[in-house]
């Protein structure tokens, strides 16, 4: 630290304390924010849940969990909300089915199977729910996995946006040697797709805003990014998803997980022209805008290209490329952008409640 005056070294000192310290729920109610996947989100999981519910499965706050008794397994649940039921590039009926897969896939994990739990509201058409019942089973068959168990509950009209499903997941571990705080100095930091189509499809779709590119969502199964990275164990550091909170929450994240810094280049970020116009017009952060269909990556940086170039073989991984980097230890927790202009920035985690709220 020798370039840095006292008083800057006590300042990231204290920015890497802070990050480092037990989360504090304070709020008196639920509020949205509690949903939107940044600080409130975290503050209610770690004080109240993983408080309470205290095991060393939830402990590790991974996409998926251990299952005990089952060596190799891993389970994970996820609830899915979003309005309006069927947008650009999909519906809820495949997010349900995606949004479990993928949490499996950032665990090294091949699916093997689902459950689903629809919750409807009264009123809800038959013809909606139809459809969506058949983008699930159409996803699942697309993924390789089955539906093996389910169950429904009818809510009064005006409690459940039409539907709520609840998808539970079982997969076997196939890429091993992943963890949230696994990141090591010198990592390259990957991107396997471009960003926030998701969110801003949704948004476009609930507020009927005119755009003059299409938008779609890019809701689809990770896995495929992931097996073919099984040989490479032990230079693949970490995997993430980067769904709710963007991906400006998933490398926070894995900054802290990790106590290292992590340093993203804006230039290299991919981002649709269109997505950025409309990001830009909303005056939304593309970094915290949602996706379903986007792996971060942490690697050994000597294997970043060969990475990169399985990813492009793949579809959903054709326009992958490389973000940035995890670098010297300042303020271990912390997340920097190198800007088009030449200066840096801090990249903190999501506070509050995004716009839009898109699940």
């Amino acid at each position: 630290m020798s370039g840095l005056g006292a008083s800057e070294e006590e300042i990231l000192a204290r920015i890497s304390t802070r990050r480092a310290a037990p989360a504090q729920l304070t709020d008196r109610r639920i509020t949205m924010a509690h949903g939107a996947g940044g600080r409130a989100s975290a503050a209610l999981v770690e004080a109240l849940f993983l408080r309470e519910l205290d095991n060393p499965q939830l402990a590790g706050l991974d996409d998926a969990s251990p299952v005990p008794g089952a060596a190799g397994l891993v389970m994970t649940t996820d609830a899915f909300v979003v309005r309006p039921l069927r947008f650009p590039g999909g519906g809820i009926g495949e997010l349900a089915v995606h949004g479990t897969v993928n949490d499996l896939a950032a665990c090294g994990a091949r699916p093997l199977a689902l459950s689903a739990a629809f919750v409807l509201e009264e009123g809800l058409a038959t013809a909606e729910l139809a459809e969506q019942v058949g983008a699930m089973a159409a996803a699942a068959r697309h993924c390789g996995v089955p539906i093996v168990a389910g169950d429904t509950k009818v809510v009064e009209r005006g409690r459940a946006e039409g539907c709520y499903v609840i998808t539970t997941g079982i997969g076997r571990v196939e890429l091993t040697g992943l963890a949230p705080g696994g990141c090591t100095q010198g990592d390259a930091l990957l991107c396997s797709a471009p960003i926030a189509a998701h969110g801003i499809a949704v948004l476009t779709a609930r507020h009927e805003l005119a755009i003059d590119a299409p938008i779609v969502s890019d809701t689809r199964s990770l896995w495929p990014l992931v097996e073919p990275l099984v040989d490479l164990a032990g230079s693949i550091h970490a995997l993430r998803d980067a769904t709710r909170g963007g991906v400006a929450t998933v490398l926070n994240e894995l900054a802290v997980s990790s106590g290292v810094e992590a340093v993203v280049d804006e230039a290299a970020l991919p981002v649709q022209a269109a997505v950025r116009g409309a990001c830009e017009l909303l005056g939304i952060d593309p970094l915290y805008v949602a996706n379903e269909g986007v792996l971060i990556a942490a690697v050994a940086a000597e294997v970043a290209d060969e990475v990169l170039g399985r990813w492009r073989e793949v579809p959903a991984g054709e326009q992958a490329v490389r973000i940035g980097e995890i670098e010297r230890r300042l303020a271990p927790g912390r997340v920097l952008v190198d800007t088009a202009v030449g200066g840096r920035r801090i990249l903190d985690t999501l506070v509050g409640d995004p716009l839009p709220r898109i699940c």
